[in-house]
């Protein structure tokens, strides 16, 4: 499986257009040795600033392991925004969308000694979607659309929604709802559903689409239990992140995807790094299991070393993987 795994690396092809909607800003990493509490003075360690965002996270991914995608990110007028276009451009990544209302937002991430991170945002350009941004999209058809619930639950999320209603070509829809799945209603669920996307989510953010569900006591009881009712109820994919256990992937079947060995320094990013291999495999026909599979690699890549964009070139990633499993 491993070895099938780097062989098919080296022969990704995209044959759809990827188009990744959402946003790109300035992330300011700070090492904290706990959260602070209401009211108390905390000192961070600053460590570094990095061009960030979900959708970002996943453009530079995909470019890097060879995968060409449409970037559909805000870029607005201001400080942040003046940032925002230069490091896109240090990557070699164009967007045709522009703001000149609004500054990119920025996010200071608090990093644990145990890795986990905890987000502070300040939003800016790249969630408040209108029609003048959305004319300035081209999507063609049968392409697979990535969006993240940033997007889809912020104030404007119904523009969103709204856009994907005019499209007039096929397309497939990939959502990653991560940490704004708080947000989210049933009655928001169910009109996404229309759309029949495949839903990526880590641990948490499954408990509460089950929550939501009122089927928590499926998930508690066994994750597998859930999947197989979203299977039976709306006969979609789904696909639930279960860290260094791997993934469950629900398609038709359920299967556990097996994780790398790897050693924890930082795990920002690691969700958007995961998304972007599976949407290279998917763009490249891949099996959803195998596609999760790459998508397992990438993350483990990633969370192995430090920064949010820190994913591997595609030589990189055959490398580290080499290297890894001692073949």
């Amino acid at each position: 499986m491993y070895k099938d795994l780097i062989k098919s690396i080296a022969t990704l092809n995209c044959q759809s257009q990827l188009c990744v909607l959402g946003s790109a800003m300035i992330d300011l990493r700070m090492n904290v040795a706990r959260l602070p509490i209401s009211g108390e003075d905390t000192l961070l360690d600053y460590k570094s600033m990095h061009l960030g965002g979900c959708a970002f996270n996943i453009a530079l991914a995909l470019k890097r392991i060879g995968v060409e995608s449409y970037s559909a990110l805000p870029i607005g007028k201001g400080l942040w925004a003046t940032q925002t276009a230069q490091l896109l451009r240090h990557y070699g990544i164009s967007s045709p969308l522009y703001n000149e209302h609004l500054d990119n937002g920025w996010c200071m991430a608090l990093v644990e000694p145990s890795g986990e991170r905890t987000f502070l945002t300040v939003e800016g350009a790249e969630t408040h979607w209108n029609d003048e941004v959305f004319q300035q999209i081209h999507v063609e058809p049968n392409a697979i659309i990535y969006l993240s619930g940033y997007q889809l639950l912020s104030p404007s999320g119904i523009k969103v929604e709204q856009w994907l209603q005019r499209l007039k070509s096929p397309f497939r829809l990939v959502i990653d709802f991560g940490p704004r799945i708080e947000r989210l209603t049933k009655q928001q669920l169910h009109q996404l559903l229309n759309f029949r996307p495949l839903l990526t989510l880590n641990r948490q953010e499954a408990h509460y689409l089950a929550k939501l569900e009122d089927k928590p006591h499926l998930f508690e009881k066994d994750i597998a239990s859930f999947a197989q009712y979203w299977q039976d109820t709306y006969d979609l994919a789904l696909l639930i992140r279960l860290d260094q256990q791997g993934a469950l992937v629900q398609d038709k079947t359920i299967k556990h995807v097996t994780a790398f060995p790897v050693t924890v320094k930082d795990s920002i990013g690691a969700g958007d790094s995961h998304t972007a291999g599976i949407l290279a495999g998917l763009s490249s026909s891949w099996s959803l299991e195998k596609a999760t599979l790459l998508g397992n690699a990438i993350a483990s890549y990633v969370v192995a070393h430090e920064g949010g964009d820190c994913s591997p070139t595609k030589e990189q990633l055959i490398q580290w993987l080499e290297t890894s499993l001692f073949f």
